[in-house]
């Protein structure tokens, strides 16, 4: 993998850049969409091509249970698998673990797991979890964390946290996969000292990227802007560096500002299955009685098939009647939703008018969709 800083705002921290892996180039600032379990749902990967998605995320943990990284790896891995030319990244499933599997307990030589699918009992090691997402064969990998939650008394953040970097020292002795980077997760809940301690312990042992783990879990968005003003200043220069699992367009537009690289969430896929759409000037509920005889587009001036092609009336229709055309039309427009605020920050960083962007971004959301 390659990372490169092709521009700064001169006003605050945003950056332009340009990470190559050997699935071709992704322009960052990036957003990720989310594919579980090999799958972005509802869409195809031809459909995300045209979207011109550059790298997806998939997950460790899911893929592990289901249907398991041997088979994958026996099948041509994670790209031959699900039919996706560009790149992809693996994260380590240490979240899925800690939110959806019924836990045993959590030790030193990693977590012990009752699978949500069928009750089957896990252990999870760090030396697990890479063995898994080289079997998967994905461009960037990711070391196995200890989640954090959130309330959580800062002996326990810190406990957390100090196995967090043993484990990721483990996780790099047994990478050995050249072709894939393997990336570091910074956790320490809001405790600005204990972030800081982690970034410097995963400083030392070298990654070739840095991510922010264990934030828009349940804390307030001033303690999460908090930690990032704070912290990622100090993530190596050089090196791209990843918020993980975050969030709303007005996250990624202050992530950028604090010089964020890459992002991913399920917020566009997973909000469109529910009918809420996006649009420059806020969300929309589809299936609001307003919307029945609605004959615009969703937003009048997006270029997605979705708008293009149908009214909030049929979208409403589609919704309220659960055909799944519903969610394939939908969610196609959250992720050009998404896809395009990336655009459009990252040229105005080429620019060196962030600022100024991001100003004309908030005074589009005071309105409402007419």
């Amino acid at each position: 993998m390659k990372f490169e800083v092709l521009s700064k705002d001169p006003a605050c921290r945003a950056r332009r850049g340009r990470l190559t892996t050997s699935h071709g180039m992704v322009e960052t600032p990036v957003f990720m969409p989310v594919g579980t379990q090999a799958s972005v749902k509802s869409v195809s990967p031809d459909e995300l091509e045209d979207l011109n998605a550059r790298m997806i995320l998939g997950n460790t943990y899911h893929l592990y249970l289901r249907p398991g990284g041997e088979r994958i790896a026996r099948l041509g891995g994670l790209h031959q698998f699900m039919h996706w030319p560009r790149s992809i990244l693996t994260d380590s499933g240490g979240f899925q673990v800690f939110s959806l599997a019924r836990i045993n307990r959590v030790e030193e030589e990693g977590v012990a797991f009752q699978s949500h699918i069928d009750g089957s009992r896990h252990l999870i090691r760090p030396e697990t979890a890479v063995e898994i997402q080289m079997q998967l064969g994905s461009d960037i990998a990711m070391c196995f964390d200890e989640c954090t939650p959130y309330p959580v008394s800062y002996q326990y953040a810190s406990d957390s946290m100090e196995r967090t970097l043993r484990w990721a020292a483990r996780c790099k002795n047994v990478h050995a996969l050249p072709q894939q980077a393997l990336f570091g997760i910074v956790q320490g809940s809001v405790f600005l000292d204990l972030r800081r301690r982690c970034l410097d312990g995963l400083a030392e042992i070298d990654f070739d990227g840095y991510s922010m783990g264990s934030l828009s879990v349940g804390e307030s968005k001033e303690e999460m802007l908090a930690v990032l003003e704070a912290i990622t200043p100090l993530f190596p220069d050089l090196k791209p560096r990843y918020l993980m699992g975050v969030g709303t367009p007005e996250d990624l537009v202050e992530g950028v500002r604090l010089g964020v690289d890459m992002f991913d969430c399920v917020m566009p896929t997973r909000n469109a299955r529910n009918g809420m759409l996006f649009t420059s000037s806020g969300s929309i509920q589809i299936k609001n009685s307003c919307y029945a005889d609605d004959p615009l587009p969703i937003e009048r001036d997006c270029t997605c098939y979705t708008c293009r092609r149908f009214s909030r009336a049929y979208l409403r229709h589609l919704f309220l009647s659960r055909e799944l055309l519903a969610y394939r039309l939908n969610t196609l427009h959250n992720l050009h939703y998404y896809l395009t605020l990336m655009d459009e920050m990252r040229k105005a960083i080429e620019n060196g008018n962030f600022e100024d962007w991001r100003r004309w971004f908030y005074a589009q959301r005071d309105g409402r969709p007419s």
